[in-house]
């Protein structure tokens, strides 16, 4: 085994390979594949009837479009040089997909929250997409490009001082570590201080109780879920039959006590359902639970898990089953995971993850923040982001590699304002095939 010293050379080393200010470089490789087309290729084995809504939702805005467009940021990663240092990446590490939900202890974190693109790789590809979502967030806010610049240099600096701190701790230590919504509340003050104790507060009632209510009724034939088409449809009698069968399959991907906690519960209704922005389009069920009586419920997802956008570029994943890699990636680098995390193989031996509709989740309110408060987000994912990579990777090497100047930290902020001009004449393309009837959108689905 390498020791500290070691393995912080090792990190000091990759700075010959790829110097820490060739990460603020941006300039579109003459094979880049056209945007549109890799968004194409995601479609094929999508629901094709749901294909307008994503497209639709990508129009909204270039943070929408980014959200969307994963597969693309991952062609243009995977055209730069890198450092060689990976982590359990979480993929797709935009803004909107950092954000608060309940511990098994029930307790409030905040953490990366989306892993259906996690596969381990290089430790930036990470940071360059958060930076480049908190680019284009604000200057979609209307923010000038030197403040747009500095809240992407402030997520790189979270993340560098982070890792340097975590660098110096013990595995416990370092395993333990976890970021609760309350430390997050006493970073803020003033008007955005309870502005965010306001979500946070929303975000503890959003349990599978409030989604009864919400997407639930009561007939002369029992409690179901509510049609709302496209975005929420009750399945078919044979679709109801394959669900149980394939019920077992995912209970054994538990561990024991929580397949006795689940059998507590009995199966009620399921239905599609429409979710996200880059997700549109896979297929994604509910299912509705009952425990002691009506008061009772349980609602999990069921989502389908597809090859990750970076595979292409990286080594294979370790698990051949899609389901897996998205659930074993998420317990590996999450502080805490949902107890209901599990995966199993369904129809036409498509793979699927299991995990709960509503547990206290909640996410930032990008649109609305001041430059100051996503200055202060910024910097917040960016420390999440390094606690979830140390877990996986060598935090030592990297650690060493990012150092104690700046030098990183205003690298991948050029680079994000670049890119942000990037995703803007990409999202113009999309704008453009869907005026010209080239591309279909589903425009306020």
């Amino acid at each position: 085994m390498s020791t500290p010293s070691e393995r912080a050379e090792r990190g000091r080393a990759a700075r010959k390979r790829v110097p820490r200010s060739s990460h603020g470089r941006w300039i579109p490789s003459s094979q880049r594949p056209d945007p549109l087309g890799v968004l194409e290729r995601q479609s094929l084995d999508r629901v094709p009837e749901l294909v307008p809504i994503r497209y639709g939702r990508m129009a909204v805005s270039p943070f929408a479009f980014l959200r969307g467009a994963a597969a693309v940021m991952a062609a243009d990663l995977a055209a730069q040089r890198n450092t060689g240092l990976n982590v359990q990446l979480c993929g797709d590490a935009h803004l909107l997909n950092f954000g608060v939900y309940a511990s098994p202890e029930r307790t409030l974190l905040f953490d990366v929250n989306d892993f259906d693109e996690t596969l381990p790789g290089p430790f930036e590809w990470d940071v360059k997409r958060l930076a480049a979502s908190i680019a284009v967030a604000a200057l979609q806010n209307g923010t000038s490009k030197a403040k747009a610049h500095r809240a992407a240099q402030v997520s790189a600096e979270g993340y560098r001082t982070a890792m340097r701190r975590l660098a110096g701790l013990g595995e416990l230590d370092v395993w333990y570590e976890r970021i609760a919504a309350e430390d997050v509340a006493g970073l803020v003050r003033g008007a955005d201080r309870k502005r965010l104790e306001s979500r946070l507060a929303r975000a503890r009632r959003r349990t599978s109780l409030q989604a009864f209510e919400k997407l639930t009724e009561k007939d002369g034939t029992g409690r179901h879920i509510v049609d709302d088409p496209p975005l929420l449809e009750r399945v078919t009698d044979v679709d109801r039959v394959t669900l149980g069968k394939i019920f077992s399959d995912y209970r054994s991907s538990l561990a024991e006590e929580r397949r006795m906690l689940l059998d507590r519960f009995r199966y009620l209704d399921s239905a599609r359902k429409v979710v996200g922005v880059g997700s549109v389009g896979t297929r994604c069920f509910i299912l509705l639970l009952e425990g002691r009586d009506d008061g009772d419920p349980l609602f999990l997802q069921i989502k389908e898990a597809v090859p990750s956008v970076l595979e292409q570029y990286l080594a294979p994943s370790a698990y051949s089953h899609q389901g897996r890699r998205v659930v074993c990636g998420q317990r590996l680098t999450q502080a805490a995971s949902d107890i209901f995390l599990g995966w199993m193989t369904g129809p036409e031996q498509r793979h699927f993850y299991w995990r709960q509709l509503r547990d206290m989740k909640g996410s930032a309110e990008v649109e609305s923040m001041s430059p100051a408060l996503l200055r202060d987000y910024a910097r917040l994912c960016g420390r999440a982001l390094a606690r979830a990579h140390a877990r996986s990777g060598d935090r030592i090497a990297i650690a060493a590699y990012l150092g104690g100047s700046d030098v990183f930290d205003r690298g991948i902020a050029d680079f994000a304002l670049r890119y942000a001009g990037q995703n803007a004449d990409d999202y113009a393309a999309l704008s453009a095939g869907i005026a010209a009837g080239v591309v279909t959108a589903a425009p306020g689905v």
